[in-house]
């Protein structure tokens, strides 16, 4: 038992080191991406709303998870260079930028990401933006703010997209219920005017 706890502690040391943490942090949101998808799919299944898992859409769904993992890595390492500190003001500073920057662009490569997988066109990908964005970023402004506050305050940076990914395993449900959902196709006056600009 003492072995396996100096290995496990081996591993979370490299793994959180420097030289491999934005690896892990990718694998992170890959993985917990991926979790929440089979979550939301077997919830569909369990309804009668979804026949069979959908593999390839858990896979889509993963990989928009590491544009993501990638993107927050880098920004709460900027966060955190650019606004060193942990009082109150300077966390609730960071927490109002983390959601009026960070949040939109998390959300947009989360759909550019599915717009490239699924080959969406143009006019697609921007009705589903149109259609989806608020509802995620309105959930955004419920869910982040109080984590938000706890991860700047307690955490250093190393662990913040890790707490970020174990906080996000639910909203992922939530934002795999939404990115998913049918929303029809794009209206032909939008599909007009995407052939009239050509």
């Amino acid at each position: 038992m003492i072995g396996l706890v100096k290995w496990f502690r081996t591993v979370t040391k490299t793994a959180f080191s420097k030289k491999y943490l934005l690896l892990t942090n990718v694998a992170i949101s890959v993985s917990l991406s991926g979790v929440g998808d089979i979550i939301e799919q077997h919830y569909e299944i369990y309804n009668g709303e979804l026949a069979a898992w959908d593999r390839q859409r858990t896979r889509f769904m993963s990989i928009s998870g590491m544009t993501v993992g990638m993107f927050c890595h880098s920004w709460y390492n900027f966060m955190d260079r650019r606004f060193p500190g942990r009082t109150i003001g300077l966390v609730l500073k960071k927490v109002l930028i983390d959601q009026t920057v960070a949040s939109p662009i998390v959300i947009f490569l989360f759909f550019a990401t599915l717009a490239v997988l699924k080959r969406s066109s143009w006019e697609e990908a921007r009705h589903e933006v149109r259609e989806k964005f608020i509802r995620l970023y309105t959930a955004e402004w419920i869910v982040w703010p109080p984590a938000q506050i706890v991860n700047f305050y307690f955490l250093p940076t190393k662990y913040r997209v890790l707490y970020d990914n174990t906080i996000s395993l639910g909203y992922d449900v939530f934002t795999s219920y939404v990115i998913n959902e049918d929303i029809g196709s794009v209206p032909n006056d939008a599909q007009t005017l995407s052939h009239t600009r050509d």
